[in-house]
């Protein structure tokens, strides 16, 4: 083994990403292992398996929902049309007032 100690920094950092990488071809390689084993248990049954990333990032598809509602006495109050109803909007509605007098 090694002695620590005895390394300098740049040693030190050259053991670090070495060892990191060795992980990662290790995990991967595990990985690959465990799908392949689940895929043959599956087929012995007859039965097929779908396996989805689990660490993969979701992307959004749509873009930035343009406002639909804003406060008449202040702009700063609006409301895209999603979630629940502001209350500035809920307070209004009860007034007697119509939801299209605030559509943008």
């Amino acid at each position: 083994m090694t002695d620590f100690q005895q390394l300098s920094e740049d040693e030190l950092q050259a053991v670090i990403i070495n060892a990191n990488k060795a992980l990662r071809n290790k995990q991967a390689s595990k990985h690959k292992e465990v799908i392949a084993q689940i895929k043959d248990l599956a087929a012995s049954i007859g039965a097929t398996v779908d396996i989805h990333e689990g660490n993969k990032k979701l992307t959004r598809k749509g873009g930035e929902v343009a406002i639909k509602y804003r406060h008449p006495d202040d702009p700063n109050k609006t409301w895209k049309g999603r979630g629940m109803m502001p209350k500035w909007l809920q307070e209004l509605l009860e007034s007697g007032r119509d939801r299209s007098e605030f559509e943008v």
